[in-house]
């Protein structure tokens, strides 16, 4: 389905069951594993959010078999490896990925090695647990496909896990959510239902993530953002990532970037590029956000509550932008635009200043 065809397409909905409700952490997740007749759980997390992904494994009782709390961003094969080999010595049946981006990538990674049901706790607003989408790390190259083997059999949203996010990284798992529903609104796969589940979750989270700013401790807040990532991350899993998700996992696996606040820092500049070619996205975007200037209204929302402000600021060198630029134009397969290093490279480099899209 695109702008020029709108009548043509295809739709392939993967079942996940979705329970968003306070509390559900400890009080849900032993409960969705008996549904899926799961007795010896493994329990994934990074380690600082250990402490949360124990006490998921103490409300699971004699269900979890383990905790292995050495998630780490971008999912390196090596972490992986030592994950499914833990995975394997317990005897685990299935997996509880609990946290970030970072712990549930870990967890698909060990169902794409061994086939384990997954269910996923998180803890951010990023939305990846509603996609069939792995990413690995090897050697400086992040490596990503679409598998549905990786694809959270039971996704449990607690608004109480997200309270302790600090704010600026709350709006920039948030945008990184709406990065995925805007690549779904312009990919040549999205269907009616991606399109209208991309364009309600654009609105949710926009919406929810100044209430967030406002008063943190808003468990209301953080669950409308909760449920603006599960409507977020489910257009993408029906959808095809484009530049902006390609570039991103360049810049996060070679160059060690950090996942969310890339995605808030290039998603603007893409969404300017893109927007001549995809008017109808760049359109419904506007309209979510209330808006007519969407790339404009996206570079400024993360600018309120202090997050980064340009790639420089993340660490990337002026110098690393050609090769960046180069890597990502390789990469990419699908894009309403035609996809040219020198493309890329004016859109880095708008991000790495920091400017405002367009400019």
């Amino acid at each position: 389905m695109n702008d020029q065809d709108p009548l043509s397409f295809t739709h392939e909905s993967v079942p996940v069951r979705i329970v968003l409700r306070a509390g559900a952490a400890v009080t849900a997740t032993a409960e969705e594993a008996r549904r899926l007749g799961l007795r010896r759980l493994l329990v994934l997390s990074g380690p600082r959010g250990a402490d949360t992904a124990r006490a998921v494994a103490d409300s699971l009782g004699r269900l979890c078999v383990a905790v292995h709390p050495e998630a780490r961003m971008h999912v390196p094969v090596e972490v992986a490896a030592r994950a499914v080999a833990a995975a394997r010595a317990a005897n685990a049946d299935g997996c509880v990925a609990v946290g970030g981006g970072s712990s549930i990538g870990l967890g698909k990674a060990v169902a794409l090695r061994t086939g384990l049901p997954l269910i996923a706790v998180p803890s951010t607003y990023s939305g990846s647990e509603m996609t069939p989408v792995w990413g690995l790390t090897e050697h400086g190259v992040k490596r990503t496909g679409r598998d549905p083997v990786v694809q959270p059999r039971s996704v449990v949203y607690d608004p109480g896990l997200t309270l302790s996010l600090p704010v600026p990284l709350s709006v920039a798992s948030g945008v990184n959510a709406i990065a995925h529903a805007v690549e779904a609104l312009y990919a040549p796969d999205a269907s009616p239902l991606t399109r209208l589940t991309a364009e309600e979750g654009v609105r949710v989270m926009a919406a929810a993530l100044p209430e967030v700013a406002a008063d943190p401790g808003s468990v209301e807040a953080r669950g409308r953002a909760l449920h603006g990532a599960w409507l977020c991350g489910t257009s993408l899993g029906a959808a095809t990532m484009g530049l902006h998700h390609k570039l991103c996992h360049v810049l996060g696996g070679s160059f060690g970037l950090p996942h969310a606040e890339t995605h808030t820092l290039v998603l603007p500049h893409v969404l300017a590029h893109n927007a001549p070619a995809a008017p109808g996205a760049a359109a419904a975007v506007a309209r979510a956000l209330g808006t007519d200037d969407a790339p404009r209204a996206l570079w400024e929302l993360p600018r309120r509550v202090g997050a980064p402000r340009s790639l420089a600021e993340l660490g990337l060198a002026e110098t690393d932008l050609a090769r960046a630029a180069a890597q990502a134009a390789g990469e990419v397969t699908v894009n309403p635009r035609p996809v040219t290093t020198d493309g890329v490279l004016r859109v880095l480099r708008g991000a790495y200043e920091g400017a405002p899209p367009g400019e």
